[in-house]
């Protein structure tokens, strides 16, 4: 079923309240969305960010969700805040996040309403928080991650390998002792938990009642200061202080000349094999709970991974190593009940990994700003496979608009040449050969469908500052609608209707 999807994460939707979260912007999109005749929205990780680069690939949690996200609207609906509590916000930039100042309001916020929910929760939500945290889905990481949390607050935000070694090696008498001394902090933490997954849900519904499913993302790793790798740290490449030995990164590609030095600890495939991959089963399995389906992010690291010395400054001394291969993927499918996977094969593509690809069964990527650089490019919408999923650019992309303005000469002549195209409006030429595109489903960057310049683009890899800011203004969308949806229609990529019901 050929399909046409809006990428945007919620970061980016409008509101007043600093960043994009899970309220009535959320629901006005979603609206928008259908009206357009999208039937996928997809987002970028979900998870809580660190606060160095607040990127959603450097999660410090596989599992738990970003309380960033979180509506202040929702929390005065549910009782968990009075009205006056969002008369006292700052006044925030419309078109940009300022994480610290956003972070450090929105975490004295959730604090009010836990100290409400404390003295005054109704006993309907107290239960509903206690089945929440009993859940056998979540309760182990559920646990992890509050005392994660309420240890980094003790330490003053030391990563957990610079704690007392009692703690950092987690030694039973230690955890013990903490989980007992900082019940109220770690209770707190827990009930922020409730508070995402119970607005997500609500934002879930509302998006399958609109005919659109959520396309998630799961970032391949993870980061050194995480819940994840100090609960699991038999299962990464550290050394006996728990410093990473290895870190991740890719070589010199087509956005980084020096290569990228991501820094994310390794993993230690064969001790995960050892358990069926049970770690990475129950991660799936937690982000399928939050959508329908998920891409994963650098999917040729499972064929082969670049690995480098944890002592290097950049990328380049790095070599290749084999990743798990076609045995995670059976486990995975075992443990999850199938592959509702896309794969990110971007980057430098190998036989390998597209044999990889293509015996697993998953849909790949092709990426339209990518197709005018050479020749025959395999990005070319006359070389797409109808198993493939187009973009016209990604979340690591530069706006549609802002790559046509630095073209090459001779790019630009191909893309003039090949779409028959003046280039007035390039981003609108590249949104119509995804959709005309054989791929099965097309993924369209708001950016684009806006035509706005470099200031709206997401992230810049390689770049710590600046990245994931970019935020919609509240009257930007006006007028595309009824020009994307018929250009979906002319397509096929318009939802079918659904034949009404005669029966007596």
């Amino acid at each position: 079923m050929r399909r046409a999807g809006i990428l945007l994460h919620p970061t980016s939707l409008p509101g007043p309240f600093g960043i994009g979260d899970l309220g009535s912007a959320t629901d006005a999109f979603l609206d928008w969305a259908a009206v357009a005749g999208a039937t996928v929205w997809q987002v970028l990780p979900l998870g809580p960010v660190g606060e160095r680069s607040h990127s959603p690939y450097d999660g410090i949690s596989a599992f738990a969700g970003n309380p960033l996200l979180i509506s202040p609207e929702r929390l005065v609906v549910d009782g968990l805040l009075s009205p006056s509590a969002l008369d006292e916000a700052p006044g925030f930039a419309a078109e940009r996040v300022d994480y610290p100042a956003v972070r450090a309001w929105k975490e004295r916020l959730l604090e009010e309403a836990w100290q409400r929910f404390r003295r005054h929760g109704t006993s309907a939500t107290r239960e509903r928080l206690r089945a929440f945290a009993a859940d056998t889905r979540r309760a182990p990481w559920l646990a992890d991650w509050e005392l994660f949390c309420a240890l980094k607050r003790r330490y003053d935000g030391a990563p957990w390998n610079a704690w007392p070694s009692a703690l950092a090696r987690r030694e039973p008498a230690a955890l013990a002792e903490a989980r007992e001394e900082l019940t109220a902090e770690t209770g707190f933490h827990r009930f922020v938990q409730f508070l995402f997954f119970s607005q997500w849900a609500r934002v879930h519904g509302t998006a399958s009642r609109r005919g659109l499913r959520i396309l998630g993302d799961v970032p391949i790793y993870v980061a050194h200061d995480s819940a994840d790798v100090w609960a699991h740290r038999e299962l990464f490449d550290l050394d006996e202080d728990g410093r990473p030995q290895h870190v991740a990164g890719v070589p010199p590609d087509y956005f980084c000349p020096a290569g990228q030095r991501w820094g994310n600890p390794l993993y230690r495939w064969d001790r995960m094999a050892s358990d069926g991959y049970e770690w990475w089963v129950s991660r799936l399995r937690g982000n399928l709970e939050l959508t329908d389906l998920v891409r994963i992010d650098h999917f040729r690291a499972f064929a082969a991974y670049w690995e480098v010395p944890a002592d290097q400054p950049d990328a380049r001394a790095g070599r290749w190593a084999p990743g798990p291969g076609l045995p995670f993927f059976a486990a995975l499918r075992r443990g999850v009940g199938g592959l509702p996977i896309v794969a990110e094969d971007l980057g430098v593509i190998t036989s390998d990994v597209e044999a990889l690809r293509d015996t697993v069964g998953l849909p790949g990527m092709r990426v339209l700003q990518f197709a005018f650089d050479e020749d025959n490019s395999s990005h070319l919408p006359h070389r797409h496979r109808a198993r493939s999923v187009v973009y016209t650019g990604t979340h690591d992309n530069d706006t549609t608009g802002g790559w046509y303005a630095t073209l090459s000469r001779e790019a630009r002549a191909r893309f003039r040449d090949y779409l028959g195209s003046r280039g007035q409006e390039p981003h609108w030429d590249l949104v119509r050969a995804a959709c005309t595109s054989a791929a099965e489903l097309a993924v369209l960057p708001l950016q684009d469908l806006l035509g706005l310049g470099s200031t709206a683009r997401m992230n810049r890899p390689g770049e710590v500052k600046g990245n994931w800011e970019w935020r919609l203004l509240p009257d930007q969308l006006t007028g595309v609608a009824p020009r994307l949806r018929r250009l979906l229609e002319v397509s096929g990529r318009l939802p079918k209707p659904v034949p009404e019901d005669d029966s007596p």
